[in-house]
């Protein structure tokens, strides 16, 4: 698996709610600050309804689904960068993750006080995000430092990762997160060794009241809509919870009662899947059918890779099917007859939906 996203966002904005929801484990969500302390971490499996279709399909044993780390980490306040509210800990598990979740608090509750008292998506979103660049700028500039203090008693040269530092201390100055597009892959290697939380991709999740489910959608939260193009998650919280709590036989009347037409806790997962430029492949072995998660632009050698390292040593070739073809043909045998399997080497790059079979000797 491989690939974690971290829920972020002010205390009591609904956090650790949502990751009860999203994983169905037992993690305290009270309304004071700091509930959490150290990281919750659940595993939850993607929602894939092609998967569901080759099961349909093909009847294995077993069927394994990909899936994606959540991790949630304590509520962030102002000055969480001096250390307030132990901020800094809490920064620093926020860098261990590869994407972010940020919860912001779009519904009241009397019996949830709110840390600035009124209810204001778009400040809450800039509190916690300013903490983030204020971190981050801090580490770009201690790092400046350092490379100038070099450059005085040794020979070694910097200069690319200075050029790369000065250019991200700029944006950061700025107040703004970095845009990884901007980068060259060799600058975004250095980037990626600097930790910074602002060159994660991040995604809004917009915790709303249970009355604006059905309707249109709230313009508490329209604002987070307009910040960098950013994918907004809507999702009661609290129902999600009560929701993930249920037998499945009890779950689509409980939809019906609120006008829940699809699990948003679903796309919220969908979302940091798909923020992560990650596809899915799929296998199928004996009498398992397993889907497989991996970056965008993959060669089947290192998919092999990621299935079984004798596989990637071993690779010969990969046989492949795309999801529609073997939907098309209902079955690997009568792809195969109708010369609808296609013979690929070590540099062909994985499609979302492939269906590979490595061939390899060791």
């Amino acid at each position: 698996m491989g690939f974690s996203c971290g829920i972020i966002g002010l205390p009591n904005s609904g956090k650790s709610t949502i990751f009860n929801a999203l994983t169905s484990l037992c993690v305290a969500a009270q309304p004071y600050p700091f509930c959490t302390i150290e990281p919750n971490v659940g595993i939850v499996p993607v929602p894939d309804a092609r998967l569901t279709n080759l099961a349909r399909l093909v009847r294995p044993e077993k069927v394994t689904p990909t899936s994606i780390e959540f991790v949630d980490i304590a509520g962030l306040i102002k000055d969480a960068h001096k250390g307030e509210g132990l901020g800094n800990k809490f920064l620093g598990h926020i860098r261990a993750v590869d994407a972010i979740a940020h919860v912001v608090r779009c519904f009241k509750a009397e019996n949830i006080p709110h840390v600035y008292d009124e209810i204001d998506p778009a400040r809450d979103a800039d509190v916690v995000e300013t903490e983030i660049v204020i971190s981050d700028l801090e580490i770009v500039e201690e790092r400046l430092g350092k490379l100038e203090r070099l450059a005085k008693v040794s020979k070694e040269k910097h200069g690319e990762e200075q050029r790369v530092l000065l250019t991200i201390n700029e944006t950061l100055s700025r107040g703004e997160f970095l845009n990884r597009d901007s980068f060259t892959p060799e600058e975004g290697e250095l980037v990626r060794s600097f930790g910074l939380i602002t060159a994660k991709p991040l995604f809004y999740v917009a915790n709303i009241d249970e009355k604006d489910l059905a309707g249109p959608e709230p313009t508490c939260f329209q604002g987070l809509m307009e910040r960098e193009g950013r994918p907004v998650v809507p999702i009661c919280g609290r129902l999600e919870e009560e929701l993930a709590a249920l037998p499945p036989e009890e779950m689509g009347s409980f939809m019906e009662l609120y006008d829940m037409k699809e699990r948003g806790i679903e796309n919220v997962i969908a979302a940091g899947y798909a923020i992560l430029d990650l596809i899915t492949f799929y296998t199928l072995v004996g009498k398992e059918l397993r889907a497989w998660t991996i970056p965008k632009q993959t060669t089947a050698y290192a998919a092999a890779g990621k299935i079984h390292t004798d596989m990637q040593r071993g690779f010969i070739k990969a046989e492949v099917i795309s999801y529609e073809t073997f939907v098309q043909c209902g079955s690997e045998h009568a792809a195969r007859e109708k010369g609808m399997v296609s013979i690929e080497g070590k540099e062909y790059i994985v499609k979302d939906g492939d269906i590979l079979h490595i061939r390899f000797n060791v």
